[in-house]
């Protein structure tokens, strides 16, 4: 059984959470603050956070950074701020997917399962690895280096990642990759791509430039390394 992690403070919102994601037939624990929510994802196990981001002591963004530093734990953004700055910062923290309130529960159960979906097709992946130059990806492990340096990513970094290097020299429209990784018909931002993108390069440091931009088309990495 999924276990999932709800840190909502507006009782009930999380209440509501609760128990619809409890009759989809997942373990549900709560936490209406940042403290207790770091307290008990230190000391139980879960396999999705869903993450508001007003709520006292911590704020979302700052539970999110330590759960990202100690874990691949997807993490869902709840929150009542749905501009543009809120957006890109929540994409910025290395969030998963961000929903805005008021929310459909139906399509907001749709993300949940897409998102826990995804982590399932990463963890059965074969033990194979992936070179390319610099880079080596073990898709069993999900270890990553860059030359002598090891990269810790997030899950749907490495998704992206391995996406990216097992087709070399094919070009992936935002369209693409929203279809494949993040369930484009939920809805989902494009800038989602490249906020991601852009984490992926900076961690990958000098490694990240052999991800390329493709001008007016999306991002590939080219087939022959000069």
């Amino acid at each position: 059984m999924k276990r999932i992690l709800v840190v909502e403070d507006e009782p009930d919102i999380r209440e509501l959470l609760e128990n619809y994601l409890t009759h989809e037939g997942y373990e549900v624990r709560a936490a209406e603050d940042g403290v207790a929510a770091l307290s008990l994802f230190s000391k139980e196990s879960f396999d999705l956070v869903i993450l508001d981001i007003m709520i006292p002591k911590i704020d979302g963004y700052g539970v999110c950074e330590v759960i990202k530093k100690q874990s691949d734990v997807p993490v869902i953004f709840l929150s009542a701020l749905g501009d543009e700055k809120s957006l890109l910062k929540g994409y910025d923290s290395m969030a998963d997917d961000y929903v805005t309130k008021p929310f459909s529960m139906p399509v907001f159960l749709r993300k949940v399962h897409a998102v826990l979906r995804r982590g399932d097709a990463t963890s059965v992946n074969s033990g194979a690895v992936l070179s390319y130059g610099p880079i080596l990806v073990n898709t069993d492990t999900m270890e990553v280096m860059a030359g002598k340096t090891k990269v810790d990513l997030t899950t749907r970094e490495f998704d992206l990642l391995v996406l990216f290097l097992k087709n070399p020299g094919r070009v992936f429209t935002r369209e693409m990759l929203l279809d494949m990784l993040w369930d484009y018909n939920s809805f989902v931002d494009e800038r989602i791509v490249d906020s991601h993108i852009k984490n992926l390069r900076h961690k990958l440091g000098e490694a990240g430039s052999l991800i390329e931009t493709v001008r007016g088309r999306g991002y590939k990495v080219a087939k022959e390394i000069s």
